[in-house]
């Protein structure tokens, strides 16, 4: 534990932080695995849009790198173009 004031302040941010990351995180998680297990392609397209709108926020907060944001993105435009056709 720490003795100095500023350090358990820190702590007590950091413990903040991690549990609302680790709650955002696993909303982005759910919401990917649910536009990959979307059985038809107008399903799969409301599911993408909010997918897209939760992942770029994710990106702006810095809770994931731009460059994996844009991949899973493509990931999931692949999947429901190939559920459209």
């Amino acid at each position: 534990m720490p003795q100095i004031k500023s350090a358990k302040k820190r702590m007590e941010l950091s413990r903040a932080a991690r549990t609302k990351n680790r709650a955002e995180r696993a909303k982005i998680r759910t919401a990917v695995r649910q536009v990959r297990e979307a059985d038809d392609a107008e399903q799969a397209e409301e599911l993408l849009r909010e997918a897209h709108a939760l992942l770029d926020r994710a990106s702006t907060r810095n809770l994931f790198h731009a460059n994996r944001v844009d991949r899973i993105k493509g990931q999931l435009q692949k999947h429901v173009n190939e559920l459209a056709s």
